[in-house]
């Protein structure tokens, strides 16, 4: 058997109520809180409400950004690490999908280093976050048990990850929070996550311990997908979603993603294509594309499909088309992603730039 490193330090808690049960926990991390969290979507799940009436409780401050955009930029986070700074905040509670999770995460290593720039978060590893503790309302990113984030840098005109390394201390899960997601933002949350199990399971890093996470998050997918045609999303179903994403982040947390996500950042920045729709067009090219049929037929059994074509009926039934790029577009996104090492070196098999622009052109129809 091959070495295994596996390293997953995060507390997880699911369970009804979970924050009112475990408000004790927050007063492990100090005195004083920073919220971070989007506009809408925590006050209308009843997350924001929970984690407020939690820090009173137990008599802890607490202050909140709640200007966190999809995709967020380095100028939202260095906006949050301001915040932070003059309250002089001990802890961060991010709630909501990836965006604002992954932003409490880099701006709590701007927190933290007082003297650090927003470059440092690609330059210096080995920087310290304060603590941060995940509140997940969308069930996609996995974010709450990775130490990836992944932020908009505009003066690159891309997406890309901090160098640190920042996992959570809790993800604290609640199914109740998902119940007022819309079906587009179920939908595409859900093929995120499907991204992730796939090329994790895929990856250049993959081990037993990561297979065998990824493939029963791969099932618990293929027990929901009939209700994900259907647009049935009943209590259950989310449950089984979220148990899903969260797995595919503890998979991706140690064999990372590969060539979907990599080439999904240039659709997403320039063409506003949401994170899992732009990672799920491209997924049936992508597995034909992978030599080791034996792991793609095990995707596929998992997932209770005969064969890709039914997976890409399955993905372009769930997502619609694309419609807003154009043959120069990929062109220049292939560039950029031959460019893209991190990426590269997580699938098995060279990648040539032709490989790339070809997963382009099949999956966009170009």
């Amino acid at each position: 058997m091959d070495f295994i490193n596996y390293y997953m330090p995060t507390k997880l808690l699911l369970d009804d109520d979970v924050i009112t049960k475990n408000s004790t926990l927050f007063t492990t991390y100090g005195e004083k809180a920073l919220i971070v969290t989007g506009k809408t979507s925590s006050i209308t799940n009843g997350s924001l409400k929970d984690v407020t009436n939690a820090l009173k409780k137990e008599g802890i401050t607490y202050e909140i950004f709640n200007d966190v955009e999809e995709n967020p930029s380095l100028e939202t986070v260095e906006n949050i690490a301001k915040l932070g700074k003059a309250q002089k905040s001990n802890f961060i509670i991010g709630i909501g999908g990836g965006s604002p999770i992954d932003a409490s995460k880099a701006a709590g290593v701007l927190i933290n280093n007082p003297n650090a720039t927003r470059y440092s978060l690609f330059k210096s590893p080995h920087l310290k976050s304060i603590p941060v503790i995940a509140v997940p309302t969308t069930a996609g990113t996995g974010t709450e048990t990775t130490p990836y984030s992944i932020v908009t840098d505009n003066e690159l005109q891309t997406k890309h990850g901090i160098c640190q390394k920042i996992f959570p201390e809790y993800a604290l899960l609640d199914v109740k929070y998902l119940m007022f997601l819309p079906e587009k933002i179920t939908i595409n949350t859900s093929i995120d996550a499907l991204t992730h199990l796939i090329e994790g399971y895929l990856s250049t890093n993959a081990s037993i311990l990561s297979d065998a996470l990824a493939e029963k998050g791969l099932k618990l997918f293929g027990e929901c997908l009939n209700m994900i045609k259907e647009k049935d999303f009943t209590y259950t179903i989310r449950k089984k979603l979220m148990v899903a994403s969260t797995l595919a982040g503890m998979v991706i947390a140690q064999s990372g993603t590969s060539l979907p996500h990599g080439m999904g950042y240039s659709l997403t920045y320039f063409h506003n294509i949401p994170h899992g729709k732009a990672n799920g067009i491209l997924l049936k090219s992508y597995l034909e594309f992978c030599t080791d049929k034996n792991k793609v037929r095990k995707i596929l059994y998992l997932l209770t499909l005969e064969n890709l074509d039914e997976l890409s009926y399955f993905l372009n039934s769930m997502l619609g088309d694309i419609n807003n790029v154009s043959y120069e577009d990929i062109c220049s996104y292939t560039d950029k992603m031959i460019l893209n090492k991190n990426k590269l070196k997580n699938h098995p098999t060279p990648v040539k730039r032709e490989d790339i622009l070809n997963i382009y052109k099949d999956s966009l129809k170009l």
